[in-house]
């Protein structure tokens, strides 16, 4: 269940197109809302805290309902929907209209084709209305706006989807950048959180897709870093995982 949060002050952080507001710099990323069942997570030396409650990746993803925009009409979406049928690419922006954001859903949208190659659907979040997002949507591209998608946005004006995976700035009531793998059976498999200045890579994010796949199709195997479909996996093994290092 995604609890809602209560409204905060909104303010446009300086962050969204170059250098780091000081709000940002104080600021944490909030707990998780599933129940811890472990030891806290260490606390890193960024300017972000880690939550102490348990990473999200390797658990269920929290599921919810919204209001999205598609093909320039309203629409619902469910997550818990692909649920046996597809993974799902969810990555979250801070808001429309701004810099670095439509840079990352138009490159995603150009190369939907790739995705739907490999049963995935792709789902944008950001806490902007669904009008906002349609208005974004009917901007040409020139204009800074995004043209129609081959993807929905979703509609997070409450936050909650935001806060449940620990991607809200509670204070600036806007997400940073979080990247969520989900596999078929719901599970969150990757997850990547920029910051708000840092755009993310389509070509990074098809490559771990691809790895998560392929692992899940040999489950005797694992990746190496850098691993591309076509090239050598590796034996969890101390002894077969020679054959690996020796053909290197």
């Amino acid at each position: 269940m995604i609890l809602p949060l209560s409204s905060n002050k909104f303010s446009i952080p300086r962050s969204l197109g170059c250098g780091l507001s000081k709000k940002f710099l104080s600021s944490r990323v909030p707990r998780s809302v599933v129940p811890a069942r472990g030891s806290g997570s260490r606390n890193g030396g960024f300017v972000v805290r880690a939550s102490s409650e348990i990473p999200l990746v390797g658990n269920v993803a929290p599921d919810f309902e919204a209001e999205a925009v598609f093909d320039q009409e309203f629409i619902k979406v469910k997550l818990s929907d692909y649920i046996g049928k597809k993974y799902v690419i969810l990555f979250f922006y801070p808001l429309d209209f701004t810099f670095v954001c439509p840079t990352e859903i138009t490159a995603f949208s150009d190369r939907y084709a790739e995705f739907e190659k490999l049963n995935t659907e792709i789902l944008g979040v950001s806490i902007d209305s669904v009008f906002s997002h349609l208005a974004w949507v009917q901007t040409d591209r020139k204009s800074g706006g995004l043209g129609d998608l081959n993807y929905p946005l979703i509609s997070d004006v409450t936050k909650s989807i935001s806060k449940a995976y620990n991607v809200l700035i509670p204070d600036q009531g806007i997400a940073l950048r979080g990247l969520f793998i989900i596999d078929k059976e719901g599970v969150i498999q990757h997850s990547t959180i920029n910051n708000l200045a840092i755009g993310r890579s389509v070509d990074e994010t098809l490559r771990t897709l691809q790895a998560l796949q392929y692992v899940q199709d040999n489950p005797d195997e694992v990746c190496p870093a850098g691993w591309k479909p076509g090239e050598k996996s590796m034996k969890p093994d101390p002894k077969l995982s020679k054959e690996y290092f020796a053909a290197i």
